[in-house]
């Protein structure tokens, strides 16, 4: 019997681990979450699901940590950012992101209609997620190196 060469995704062979960088696993999750809105493959879906999963779990236990020194330059920047990571979807959507969820917690189903909305909510919070972790934190100025919120507070 031949065996049929499957197609696989090249997202879903991007390494990562507990050694990658915060910044590196924020940019996956920008991926993982911008193919999983694109795609119309229901089983391609579920293991960008995965990978995004599995992203966010390496994440989650270093977010309150200390910023490595390696990335400290890296997030130093000589002039204030001209825009902030912010959450900020139309309220068409912002509405039907509340509907969708409090439907599924009312336990109404899970119907095509309520997963593009999710994923397109999911989408959203990953960019916006991931925009706050890769965001400049300190500022040069002529007194030295600030923490950004110091000088724009």
């Amino acid at each position: 019997m031949a065996t049929i060469p499957t197609k696989t995704h090249p997202l879903l062979a991007v390494p990562f681990n507990t050694a990658t960088d915060f910044t590196v696993l924020a940019s996956h999750c920008e991926n993982f979450a911008e193919t999983l809105i694109e795609s119309n493959d229901p089983t391609l879906k579920m293991a960008l699901c995965g990978r995004l999963n599995a992203c966010l779990t390496l994440l989650q236990p270093t977010l309150l940590e200390p910023v490595p020194p390696h990335l400290i330059e890296s997030l130093t920047v000589d002039s204030l950012p001209a825009n902030f990571p912010r959450f900020a979807p139309e309220c068409t959507e912002l509405c039907r992101y509340c509907l969708t969820l409090t439907q599924m917690l009312a336990g109404q189903g899970f119907y095509s209609e309520m997963e593009k909305h999710l994923s397109y909510l999911l989408y959203e919070l990953i960019n916006y997620f991931a925009a706050e972790m890769k965001a400049p934190r300190w500022l040069r100025t002529s007194k030295g190196v600030k923490f950004i919120d110091e000088v724009t507070a």
